[in-house]
């Protein structure tokens, strides 16, 4: 009987998987190779059968009470001279029942509703042996340890992905672009507000949140030939002021106080495509078993959902993981394969030619006065709401009561 788990990865997925775990009443160890759980970040959103996921863990009303607060969005032209502004929801496409909320604060209300799981932090799994009784893990710091199941929720670079598939390369398909997003001086006072400026080939977007005294800058642009270090932050930061050296509006302020960003981040736009998410006793969830991109806007949702479905089909299944992890993919197949479309969204964001950035430019001038905008933007949305809601979740257990009043700050 499968009752011990060990679970990689305490952003989102790795506690919303050991909620459920424990709800089911498995005894779950999570360990964490950042030293602490870490405040803040960017922005995110929530939707569709995600908040359902919330809902059922009784944490929607806690979301709700983070969420980001933004009022709306301008474009802006290359001297800053705003475009045309759009409300919050329109800048998102959201619905009225979709949450956005700092990555930091989803990830901190999942941790405290886990209360009895095992956290590990400062530490991270570098061997896996598995046998017919379970599997031994070797982590760089702890002691060896044996596990019925060890599930990866570590993301787009998943170490355990890496032990127990093979080499990232097989399973990442780049999308072309890069993206940045780090702290900085709220040089342009927004109050929850953000503020977008595309040249060709490339897109900032500025925006602060919600009680917040500095703002995010948001670097996304295309770089098909770009070679660094995953863990090399000074050619990281090279690239990117090379890149936006010439971009106009405010862009130099910008990277000049890139060097004292304390959460610089930089990485590859990239799918996770793999033929199956599980190995014998391994299994993945979230961005490390398939990770649409920040471009897709779906990856926080497909973790949630993911967590949920993975964990109820190893309780339904009684603990043997081998009909559970067939079922978890069988069922979560097609909403992946929806959201993972949504990358195609890059080619919205990130305009790829000089043509493709005057009609942007133009439309966005001419929105407010053209017959049918609303019907255009309101299929855009339309899509968004099918794709995250395309799945139908099991009622595995009885649904707990809302945990509101047990959540708490644990910084």
């Amino acid at each position: 009987m499968t009752k011990n788990i060990l679970v990689s990865g305490a952003s989102i997925a790795g506690p919303a998987l050991a909620y459920w775990l424990r709800e089911h009443g498995y005894t779950v160890t999570v360990v964490e190779r950042a030293p602490a759980p870490r405040p803040g970040g960017y922005k995110i959103d929530v939707r569709g059968r995600a908040m359902e996921v919330l809902e059922r863990m009784g944490l929607v009303d806690e979301v709700r009470r983070h969420h980001t607060d933004m009022r709306g969005g301008a474009f802006v032209d290359r001297r800053g001279r705003t475009v045309v502004e759009m409300d919050a929801d329109t800048v998102g496409f959201r619905e009225p029942t979709d949450v956005e909320i700092l990555r930091g604060d989803l990830a901190r209300i999942l941790l405290t509703a886990t209360e009895g799981v095992e956290y590990v932090y400062g530490d991270s799994i570098t061997a896996l042996t598995e046998d017919e009784r379970g599997v031994a893990v070797t982590f760089e710091r702890s002691l060896p340890r044996r596990f019925d199941l060890v599930i990866g929720a570590d993301g787009l670079h998943s170490a355990v992905r890496g032990l127990a598939f093979g080499p990232e390369e097989r399973f990442l398909r780049s999308l072309g672009h890069h993206i940045a997003i780090f702290s900085v001086p709220n040089l342009l006072e927004l109050d929850r507000w953000e503020t977008i400026q595309a040249e060709k080939g490339r897109t900032l977007n500025v925006y602060s949140t919600r009680q917040d005294t500095e703002a995010k800058a948001a670097f996304m642009f295309a770089s098909p030939d770009v070679e660094y270090g995953r863990r090399d932050t000074a050619r990281q930061q090279q690239i990117l002021a090379e890149v936006f050296a010439p971009h106009g509006w405010i862009a130099p302020q910008l990277l000049d106080a890139m060097p004292a960003a304390p959460d610089f981040f930089f990485d590859d736009l990239s799918v996770v495509e793999m033929e199956s998410w599980s190995t014998g006793r391994v299994a993945l969830v979230g961005d490390a078993a398939y990770g649409p991109s920040p471009a897709s806007g779906q990856g926080t949702s497909l973790a949630l959902v993911g967590a949920y479905v993975l964990a109820g089909e190893l309780a339904a299944a009684g603990g043997d993981h081998k009909s559970a992890f067939a079922a978890y993919e069988q069922r979560m197949r097609h909403f992946v394969t929806l959201n993972q479309k949504q990358s195609s969204n890059i080619k919205r964001m990130v305009a790829g030619s000089r043509f493709t950035l005057w009609l942007n430019s133009t439309m966005m001038r001419l929105m407010p006065y053209l017959p049918g905008t609303s019907k255009i933007m309101d299929k855009v949305r339309a899509e968004i709401r099918d794709v995250s809601n395309a799945i139908d979740l099991p009622d595995y257990q009885n649904r707990p009561e809302s945990r509101t009043e047990a959540v708490r700050n644990p910084f």
